[in-house]
């Protein structure tokens, strides 16, 4: 079959875009531009574009370059096409109901961790200071709990590791001191079958996550609640965890899981 024509300059410049969604954070010209095979004046010619189209973001202070708003934009709008995420969206409002009108988060694994994609605020009352595209830590937050207790342990190995470091120079005696112990907290989440944080991210605030699990048993999502300690039912099998629990129950067996 013959080959198509195309535009040569969008291919080679989408391989700007592709360094940056694979990269662990921000970088600079000269890394970005080699990373991409291409000299830096071109890289910045690319770039400049990319700017304006707000796929790319600089840092004014350290002129690092990272995705932008309107690559997350896309992001977004193409998870939110996968069907378990259309399905996990469309029973947000019920779900809500049956917590008790708490709010509810949807989060999936994403290139640098567990990240949220639907964010149906409550009601209630609560600062969370969230947002959609945050890539929640795997130790401190329900969210993270839950993926990294069923994500491969490769993949998750390395930022386990920077978050224990993390807590140990912050003097977070409430956290896994090692992988060891990390890997204990894991397994009692995996056990539980979901993951929960009592005033250990944020303040005052509880949060449970349970994984929605795809055909494969894969974890598709997480269905995340959050909310005040003051109105929330913190207790495992209480009137959250578990609802939530049934619903993402539910939703795996939708998508064909059968554990």
């Amino acid at each position: 079959m013959k080959e198509r024509a195309g535009i040569q300059s969008v291919e080679v410049g989408f391989g700007l875009l592709d360094v940056l969604g694979k990269a662990d954070g921000a970088l600079m010209l000269r890394d970005l531009a080699a990373a991409a095979g291409m000299s830096a004046a071109k890289a910045h010619r690319y770039l400049v574009s990319f700017q304006r189209l707000e796929l790319v973001a600089q840092d004014a202070s350290s002129t690092r370059y990272d995705l932008g708003p309107a690559a997350l934009k896309l992001g977004l709008a193409s998870l939110s096409r996968i069907d378990a995420v259309k399905l996990a969206r469309e029973r947000v409002p019920r779900i809500m109901e049956q917590i008790g009108g708490h709010t509810l988060a949807l989060a999936v694994w994403g290139n640098h961790g567990p990240t949220i994609i639907h964010w149906e605020e409550s009601p209630h009352t609560v600062t969370v200071n969230l947002r959609l595209g945050d890539v929640m830590p795997l130790l401190t937050s329900a969210t993270g709990r839950c993926f990294a207790a069923y994500v491969s342990r490769e993949a998750i190995a390395p930022m386990l590791k920077e978050e224990i470091l993390r807590a140990q120079k912050m003097g977070r005696s409430d956290l896994p001191a090692n992988m060891t112990e990390a890997r204990r907290l894991l397994d009692e989440v995996r056990q539980r079958g979901a993951a929960r944080v009592v005033d250990t991210l944020l303040p005052g605030i509880v949060g449970f996550c349970v994984p929605v699990f795809d055909s494969d048993g894969h974890i598709a999502l997480g269905i995340v609640a959050v909310g005040s300690m003051a109105t929330i039912d913190p207790e495992w099998k209480g009137a959250v965890e578990r609802p939530l629990r049934a619903a993402a129950s539910q939703l795996s067996s939708d998508l064909g899981w059968r554990g």
